[in-house]
């Protein structure tokens, strides 16, 4: 009989934007009650985390104030934090321990949300701000830093890696050890080789190849390719909410190559796909090399 794999569940992440300007999705949750009300629905779809984001990263992308992002942000984790503690008694939540993560490069930000409620910081810069990684050892929680070539305002602009999967890790194992200098808990660290963030299209499907590399880490990884625009080039799609299969095809390759967090905007798909695919590796599944 083939080996049974004991790795945790995949957790899947749905992303909440609450911003008027994000590349899928911008304006459409940017009032609490429907970013809420957006919450509760992936939380009935599967979703084990919510992805609270304030300012849109998408390439050409430019910088919000910290005020603004703050603005945005705090209200609607309050918001998140109540509903959660009304529907304690909810197997729904209760169950896989429903966690809100904050998607901000500011520490200012990431500490305000964490007093509101929030159990996770998301930094796509790396947590390479001044005081991003002592607030995460501070406050004893996950942070996940992910690799980007640049800023978003510039990082498509002709992006280029003599070897992007070897660079992409190197940053990663800087991060790792700033993290740990810094105070942060191994099992608090989740890194992202940052899929479209100042990569071409050759980069990302070299980035989605070497996943195993990633994993191999030891610490968890964070994938996410939701609806991004390099599926779309090979699949010949130019509106990105058309891009759930292909989605779920990176969510399937993911969970085989041992990732450990998916940050998607279709929960209930990318839950399935998920779900079946770690079902079947709990029996032994795995591919040929």
């Amino acid at each position: 009989m083939p080996p049974v794999s004991h790795a945790p569940k995949p957790q899947i992440m749905g992303i909440l934007n609450v911003t008027p300007d994000s590349f899928s999705d911008g304006g459409k949750f940017n009032h609490v009650e429907a970013a809420v009300a957006h919450a509760r629905e992936m939380i009935a779809e599967g979703a084990d985390i919510i992805d609270v984001g304030g300012e849109s990263t998408r390439p050409g992308a430019e910088a919000v104030a910290e005020a603004e992002e703050l603005a945005r942000v705090v209200p609607v984790i309050e918001a998140l934090t109540a509903m959660l503690a009304a529907h304690a008694d909810d197997t729904q939540i209760t169950h896989r321990q429903v966690r809100i993560s904050i998607d901000t490069r500011s520490p200012i930000v990431a500490r305000a949300a964490l007093d509101a409620g929030a159990h996770i910081i998301n930094d796509v810069n790396g947590a390479r701000r001044l005081g991003m990684l002592e607030l995460a050892a501070e406050r004893d929680v996950p942070i996940c830093m992910m690799h980007m070539q640049g800023e978003p305002e510039t990082m498509q602009d002709n992006p280029y890696y003599e070897d992007c999967v070897g660079e992409v890790l190197a940053f990663l194992h800087e991060r790792i050890e700033a993290a740990r200098t810094a105070g942060v808990a191994d099992h608090n660290i989740v890194l992202d080789p940052g899929i479209g963030f100042g990569k071409r299209k050759e980069d990302n499907l070299d980035l989605m190849a070497a996943l195993q590399r990633f994993s191999d880490t030891g610490f968890k990884v964070l994938l996410g390719t939701s609806r991004k625009r390099f599926m779309g080039a090979i699949c010949a799609e130019k509106v990105p909410a058309e891009l759930l299969g292909a989605t779920c095809a990176t969510t399937t390759l993911g969970v085989l190559a041992g990732i450990a967090w998916f940050r998607v905007h279709d929960v209930k798909a990318n839950r399935q796909a998920a779900d079946v695919t770690f079902a079947l590796m709990q029996q032994g599944y795995r591919i040929r090399t």
